[in-house]
């Protein structure tokens, strides 16, 4: 974490060139190009534009919470408990057509970021590369959440309305591959390690970096790890594709072999992450609480509330609070019960109240500090174990491992105790004995990569869904039963989100050519096991 965060913000809100005042969003929109508005922006103002375009995808909003994942990815992996519904397993269009329009307007801020700094005199660019490398290694890690949701995507080509002159008819996209856009970021990520390596920024840039860097503060370093952490994270989940093993292998060995060079996350205070420090400001986390809290979208599934009491998981109380008539009891609502007898449970009586155990509201949803969190050290562990794993080294993967729990663990406890609510009393922090208990508990030596995935499933519960829904479907673990209807018109999890309805209806032409793969159950490239 950023120890000078609060000190960035405050400078963002004082600077002449980015004055961020009002709680509206607009205010922020008046001083970051909006590209249908503006014609004129600064490099240094439209990096800042790039990060907080997407930053309802990245910090815990309404919209993105209550539209979008409560009603898709949060039920298919069984990270909350809901009552049954008819055909509860077809993705909403309204779902996903908010993330499209999210991604897409944090896109066409990045055009325009391009669009400034290319058209910058050629010794600004210079002095400035550090904006365009950093903004790339961000907007990767947002496009590679969302092709691993639908797998072909307009992207290359897209978000050039402002480049056109506004000419509509020249600025509808081909269709990229899912593949071919991996390649793309993977091979511009790699680029981008090397140049970092050695990268040392002017002084006449340093202040204005950390300044409009909402992400990293300006540290070098953090990009540095940020870079490298999420080339792990892609080369990982494209491993078994034949198109990308050999790379994938040879690669990730080149960063787990030379942290020096390829430095990634160490510990949670390298996390990528925002940080609230102004809740009451443009960038903040106050619609989490209506975001779950509304129609139950808090509830505890079964399956992971069993799994944590069955192994004592010191992550319990921290991520869950019980119900209100369970006597301190956490029960998770059982997914094979009917709506009726779900509805009934998760509702109570004002004599009874509801047994069922529901997300830690003070860790969480009340918690206007909760941090837009990207990539953590106990992720970048995880998949140094599965990979140790599968190169034969299985007692560094089992240090990684190990080392991932704990770091998973601290981040629970660092989440409460940065919040600013009390509803829920704060549990104790656990020990390290019974971190140590946890981990032996749990047992390592067999069905180790189910291990891993399980470990994983935990961590990311609904902090990071998309990544959570990807590893799932890549590793097929943990799994889940659902109940389904014969009059469901889908009877099985799907494994990527359909295309939006505007696709299909006003670029037409390049949606024809990827029309066949426009199905929820035609697995990406990736998805092979």
């Amino acid at each position: 974490m950023k120890t000078n965060k609060l000190l960035v913000i405050a400078g963002l809100m004082a600077a002449s060139l980015a004055t961020i005042t009002s709680c509206k969003k607009e205010s922020f929109d008046a001083e970051y190009r909006n590209p249908s508005k503006v014609t004129s922006s600064t490099i240094e103002k439209q990096y800042t534009g790039v990060q907080f375009g997407y930053i309802e995808l990245v910090v815990p909003t309404y919209r993105n919470y209550f539209v979008t994942l409560s009603p898709t990815i949060h039920r298919y992996l069984q990270t909350i408990g809901w009552a049954n519904t008819t055909d509860q397993l077809t993705p909403g269009m309204a779902a996903i057509n908010d993330r499209w329009e999210r991604y897409y307007r944090g896109l066409a801020q990045f055009r325009e970021f391009e669009k400034v700094y290319n058209a910058s005199p050629d010794d600004e660019k210079a002095m400035k590369k550090i904006f365009l490398l950093t903004a790339k290694i961000f907007f990767y890690d947002l496009t590679q959440q969302q092709v691993d949701l639908h797998g072909d995507i307009p992207w290359s080509q897209a978000g050039m309305l402002s480049t056109n002159g506004g000419d509509y008819t020249k600025s509808y996209s081909k269709f990229d591959k899912a593949a071919d856009i991996y390649t793309a970021m993977l091979d511009d990520l790699k680029s981008i390690s090397s140049e970092l390596s050695n990268f040392t920024i002017p002084a006449a840039v340093v202040n204005s970096f950390k300044t409009q860097d909402l992400v990293n503060s300006g540290n070098v370093d953090l990009w540095k790890k940020y870079c490298n952490s999420l080339r792990l994270r892609m080369l990982t989940r494209v491993g078994k594709a034949s198109q990308f093993s050999a790379r994938a292998t040879q690669e990730i060995n080149e960063i787990l072999g030379n942290p020096t060079k390829f430095p990634v996350l160490a510990s949670n205070a390298d996390n990528i992450q925002i940080d609230i420090f102004n809740n009451a400001g443009d960038v903040n986390s106050r619609g989490f609480r209506d975001a779950i809290e509304s129609w139950n979208n808090n509830i505890a599934g079964k399956v992971m509330i069993d799994h944590m009491l069955n192994n004592s998981d010191p992550r319990l109380p921290f991520m869950f609070e019980p119900g209100a008539g369970a006597n301190g009891a956490f029960i998770g609502l059982d997914q094979s019960l009917t709506s009726a007898v779900q509805s009934s449970q998760i509702a109570g009586t004002p004599a009874n109240p509801s047994k069922i155990a529901i997300y830690n509201r003070s860790t969480y949803s009340r918690n206007q500090n909760f941090p837009g969190i990207l990539i953590t050290a106990s992720e970048v562990d995880f998949l140094k174990a599965e990979n140790q794993l599968n190169s034969g080294n299985a007692t560094a993967a089992k240090a990684s491992f190990e080392k991932a729990i704990k770091e998973s663990i601290e981040l629970q406890v660092s989440l409460r105790n940065i919040s600013n609510d009390a509803t829920v009393a704060k549990p104790t922090e656990p020990t390290a004995a019974q971190t140590t208990a946890y981990i032996n508990k749990i047992g390592w030596g067999t069905n180790n990569l189910q291990l891993i995935a399980m470990q994983k499933w935990l961590h990311f519960n609904i902090i990071q869904s998309v990544e959570n829904w990807s590893e799932v479907r890549r590793l097929n673990y943990p799994t889940f039963a659902f109940r389904v209807e014969t009059s469901d018109f889908q009877k099985t999890v799907p494994v990527k989100w359909n295309m939006v309805q505007d696709e299909i209806t006003y670029n037409q032409e390049n949606y024809n050519a990827i029309k066949d793969q426009d199905n929820v159950n035609t697995k990406l490239f990736w998805d092979v096991n």
